[in-house]
């Protein structure tokens, strides 16, 4: 099983980084692959100038709410 590491360390906090966990787990659920991948809050990931950090396979990200659901159809999708 895969994990998306999703910091929650205050600057991540202030920029959205709990509906970035909630807009992941329903799109992981949507589309039934709870079995597959699992969404973690986690403490500073060390990108706070690129908050909201997310790690996955690895590599860390810079997310928005906004930019989420793209991140997880061309990068979670792709690899899970």
């Amino acid at each position: 099983m895969k994990t998306v590491k999703v910091c929650i360390g205050s600057a991540c906090h202030l920029k959205g980084s709990y509906e970035i966990i909630n807009i992941l787990k329903k799109a992981i659920d949507r589309d039934g692959n709870g079995d597959k991948v699992n969404v973690k809050a986690s403490f500073c990931l060390g990108n706070c100038e690129g908050a909201v950090a997310v790690d996955y396979d690895d590599n860390i990200y810079s997310l928005r709410p906004e930019t989420t659901e793209e991140f997880y159809s061309s990068v979670i999708k792709e690899t899970i």
